[in-house]
């Protein structure tokens, strides 16, 4: 997607649903527990806060940027976690307008910057539609943590294409940070979106092909597809189908965003 205006405005929406259900917690809901272990709903919203902050020093100041990845080299298991502690500690109020004005920020950035620009990050380098994506993606991720913690279920939306793209897209990262050799051949990936339509990926016959020759399929709900690549639920617990050997290991190693492997979550109920 070269342009990023679409999912930008996406993006917006994103943020918007998850800031109604944040807005009116108490003191005590925003320091109750998620998920993500030892993580509050500050620490998630904090994070969002952080990530949007660091996006955009990589969009405004390269050099800047670099310097920060510097400082996340030295620490790579513990600096997601800090920052996250920093803004948890704030008073809500204060975390909350933090959220809402780096988001704006950054979206205003994304928006002004020229078509061709790549920024860097820590991953591959980004265009604006790639860093918005991402952006999108980590915002419905957490925001999932959250509704979870408050025992709410989300409606999945349109919006989910751009999370189960990047899931996609990431396959080849997702081996190559566990020091794994990814497949020399792509898979075929088709997703039931949230109104009944597909949502293919890859070659119409990757599945056809012999699986020793490395293809396969993937198949199941977008919504899954989804929580199993951002790694918010176990592999167990949703309906994602893989064919052929290549593409069954994939569904356990999956994951839609940059930095070290994740734990996972566990199998409810285990």
């Amino acid at each position: 997607m070269s342009d990023p205006t679409v999912v930008l405005d996406d993006l917006r929406s994103e943020s918007d649903q998850l800031d109604e259900l944040v807005r009116e917690l108490s003191d005590e809901e925003w320091a109750g527990p998620t998920p993500a272990e030892r993580w509050s709903v500050a620490h998630q919203i904090a994070h969002l806060a952080w990530t949007d902050s660091a996006a955009l020093l990589a969009v405004t100041d390269a050099d800047a940027f670099a310097a920060q990845v510097e400082k996340a080299l030295v620490a790579p298991d513990s600096f997601v976690d800090e920052g996250a502690e920093e803004g948890a500690a704030l008073p809500p109020a204060q975390l909350l307008a933090r959220w809402r004005d780096g988001r704006e920020k950054l979206q205003q950035a994304l928006r002004a910057a020229p078509a061709a620009a790549r920024f860097p990050w820590y991953g591959p380098p980004m265009s604006a539609a790639s860093m918005a994506t991402g952006r999108l993606m980590e915002t419905w991720a957490h925001g999932q943590d959250i509704a979870d913690a408050l025992g709410v279920v989300r409606e999945p939306t349109a919006r989910l294409r751009h999370v189960a793209y990047i899931g996609v897209r990431a396959r080849d990262y997702a081996f190559g940070v566990r020091g794994l050799t990814p497949p020399a051949a792509p898979f075929r990936v088709e997703l039931t979106a949230p109104d009944g339509t597909l949502w293919a990926y890859g070659p119409e016959d990757a599945a056809g092909v012999p699986h020793a020759e490395g293809q396969g399929k993937v198949t199941g709900p977008a919504l899954d597809f989804c929580l199993l690549v951002t790694q918010r639920a176990h592999r167990a617990d949703l309906a994602v189908r893989a064919e052929g050997a290549d593409a069954d290991r994939w569904l356990d190693i999956a994951q839609a965003f940059a930095g070290p492997a994740g734990p996972g979550r566990a199998p409810q109920g285990a």
